[in-house]
Order: C-alpha cells, then structure tokens, then sequence
C-alpha cells in the first residue's frame, strides 16, 4: 500500500473487481464497466480524483503505436468490399476443397489467410460467419459444427500475425513486435493444421461433402488471382521483421495497398463499398480503443495500490520453475479470457505477471505468445466469447447448442497450447532464426 493511502491492497482489489464483476452480472459493457468500478475509490480517496479516470485514459490513446490497430481493420474491411476475400476464398477451395468436409476446410485455410490480413478475430468472425455458416448450412452441414468451426477458426486472427493483441502486447510490456509477429507463426499454423485435422474426423464421421479435386490448371488460375492479394500479410510482416517502417507505418502501407488493389487491379470496390468499410472500421476500432482506455485505468488504480506486487509476493513463494510458471500464466489467462476481453485482460493482467515471468528467466516473447494463445480461448467461450456470440447471432441459434462441439474443437488447440509452454522453441525458432536481435 501506498503511504497514507486509504485502502489496502486487498480492500482495493475487492472494491474493483467486485464493482467490476458485479457490473458486468448487470451486463454492462466490459469498457463502461472498467472504468465506472474506479469511480468509487477515486471519490474516497483523498489524493485522487475522478478525473485521474479521464487523465489515464487519454494517456493510454496518446500512442502512437495504437494507431495500427484502426488501420488494420480498415485493411480487412477494404480487401471485404473490394473483392479480395473472393480470390481467396477460391484459392483455399482449389488447395483443400478436396479433404473430407471441403467447405468447412476452406473456411478454415480462409481463416489463416484472413488472419495474415485484419489481425482481429472480431471482424474474421463476421465476415466468415456470413459467408460459411448458410452456405455450410445448404450442403447438409449441421448448425452446431458450422458454427464452431467459423467462431474457433477466427481466433487464429489473434495468434496468427499481424495480430492487433501482439501490438498491444508489444507496446505496452516493451516487447518486440517484429519478434512477436515472428513467433505467431508456427503456432498460428500449428492451430489451423489441428483444426483442419478435426474438420476431418467430423466430415467422416457424419458423412459431410467433399468437392472435386482441383486440376493443377485450376489450382495455378487461383493462385495467380489471389498472389497480389497475399503480398498483403508480406508487407505488413515483412516490412517490421527487416525493419523498413513500424507497426503504424505498415498498417497505413497495408491500407493503400488493400485500397489500390481493390480499386484498380479487381476492380470491384466503389463509394458505397468504401463508406461501408469505413462505418464498420470506426464501429470495430471504437470499441477496441476504448477498452484500451478504460483498462489503463482500471490497471493504473491497481498499480497504485501495488496490488500486483502484494499479489505476486504469495505466487512467488510457491517456488515455481519455468515450465510450472508458464502453466500457471496460461491458467490465470484461460480464466480472465473467459469474462474479459482479450486487450483489457493484456494490460491488467500481463503487466501483473510480467515480474514473475522475469523471476524465472522467460523470454518475453514466450511469455507473450503463452498469454496471447491462452486469451484466444476466451473470444469462444462464454460467458464472455465475443466471437461465438457473433457467430450464434448471425446464425440464429443459442449458445448452448454449439458449445459441445466449441469444446471438442478447442482440446487439439490446447494440445497447441501446451506444446508452446513446454517447448519455448515453438514461438522462439523464427524470431532466434530471421533475427536473433528481437530475443534479449
């Protein structure tokens, strides 16, 4: 506790999360429920004030790094409306529309490229749910599997880079985020490959259709249309990895890009097209944003009553080695991921255990991508699961009809999960590899 301060660090910590807890039970939005639990204790205590709640909220916007993540959705958006989905969308049908249960492969093989793309696993989830789940739904596919394979296959946006969590993550804990878009990569792929593994055992079980197998001819045609549409992920990753410009500069490049193509190689993208991207991106990047802000502050007030120290001085007496520790961190973020939204649960709970991290000797980056996979969990199970409730929501069903075949599609990513835990190299051997410089 802070000299003088009015709270102790477990009186501070029970009047903020259970304010918090006790608002989101009234289903009050996660951002407004953040920052209206500090209210209370910045009105009884004495040194602070209700406008430290607007002070450190601005302070978390004023970053330049955050700009990214509108321009990101705008890339997605712009590449929706502008007819690049479509080339991709024909790519993935002529790579994998031949396995057991084509369109469900595609609409994972989409996933991964789409994630090279937007980098949120929001916008993935509804622009693939309006594009599989009917389509899915007329060729004899059942309600609940297609909509858990469209809700589990869009958090591959979060792993896969560029991820919006990664800049988060690498702007506020000082990690690398060339290192970090580096280490998703293989676990990104590891997810897509054990996913399309169980789209696979499903479409034999139950007996889903498959497409003819592509000709060579067909397959080199849907490449050609679709490479000036997966330079996209090129620029974006390749332009931090080699250091030509930063996180921001390379959204901005990818929304040119994405905007010139749409334009004048596909042709497809007008004014009403853009006015649409445009709305949505402002919607999508609102919403983000502001949680930022709100968390800032809700993980300032915690900061300032050193709740994550008086917190870490208990978990530090456990003695725990470096695999034990990163268990324990994926366990704490499966938990927070399930009532938080994944860049809340960033800056309140990664800046908390990063200390711990650092006790036992993990790199950062592998403390990242442990966090950063973990909390791609929560966008698909409830009672927070952003992205299942999109998906139900555009497919009309209840939650709890899908969340049986939810569970069964997550146990081979926690197999992911554990791998990434136990053996560091998973997320580390491209970053050691291409540019031992973003390790420390």
């Amino acid at each position: 506790m802070t000299g003088g301060a009015l709270f102790t660090p477990a009186e501070a910590s029970l009047v903020l999360f259970g304010l918090f807890f006790s608002l989101m039970i009234l289903r009050v939005p996660i951002a407004f429920a953040l920052g209206l639990a500090c209210l209370p204790v910045l009105v009884l205590e004495d040194r602070l004030s209700p406008t430290t709640l607007v002070q450190e909220t601005f302070n978390a916007y004023n970053s330049f790094i955050l700009l990214a993540v509108p321009f990101f959705l705008l890339t997605a958006n712009l590449m929706n409306v502008g007819g690049i989905t479509d080339r991709l969308v024909r790519l993935s049908r002529s790579l994998v529309g031949h396995f057991p249960g084509g369109l469900a492969q595609v609409n994972v093989v989409l996933s991964i490229f789409f994630a090279g793309i937007s980098g949120s696993s929001t916008a993935d989830a509804a622009s693939q749910s309006k594009l599989f789940i009917e389509a899915q739904r007329k060729e004899g596919y059942d309600d609940s599997f297609s909509v858990a394979i469209t809700a589990v296959s869009s958090v591959l946006a979060v792993i896969v880079p560029p991820s919006i969590l990664m800049i988060v993550w690498g702007g506020l804990l000082t990690v690398s985020i060339g290192g970090l878009f580096l280490a998703g990569i293989v676990p990104g792929l590891l997810i897509g490959l054990v996913q399309m593994g169980t789209v696979h055992a499903y479409a034999k079980m139950r007996g889903y259709p498959t497409y003819a197998r592509s000709t060579a001819r067909e397959v080199v045609g849907s490449l050609a249309v679709s490479v000036p549409a997966l330079m996209t992920p090129v620029i974006i990753i390749g332009g931090k990895i080699f250091g030509w410009f930063t996180a921001t500069e390379s959204a901005c490049i990818a929304v040119l890009y994405a905007a010139a193509l749409s334009t004048f190689v596909y042709r497809e993208m007008n004014l009403k097209g853009l006015h649409t991207a445009l709305l949505d991106t402002g919607r999508l990047a609102g919403i983000a944003l502001f949680c930022v802000g709100t968390a800032s502050a809700f993980g300032w007030m915690l900061a300032y009553y050193q709740v994550p120290k008086a917190l870490l001085a208990g978990v530090a007496s456990w003695e725990m080695g470096l695999v034990a520790t990163g268990f324990f961190i994926a366990a704490v973020f499966l938990v927070v991921g399930c009532f938080l939204d994944a860049i809340p649960a960033i800056i309140i709970v990664g800046t908390i255990l990063e200390p711990l991290t650092r006790s036992v000797g993990m790199d950062p980056i592998h403390f990242a991508m442990i966090g950063i996979v973990s909390l791609a969990f929560g966008l698909v199970t409830p009672p927070y699961g952003l992205c299942l409730m999109i998906s139900c929501s555009i497919a009309g069903v209840r939650m709890y009809t899908v969340l049986k075949d939810v569970g069964i599609m997550l146990m081979p990513m926690f197999g992911v999960l554990m791998l990434v835990i136990v053996w560091p190299d998973v997320s580390l051997f491209l970053p050691r590899l291409i540019s031992p410089d973003f390790l420390r």
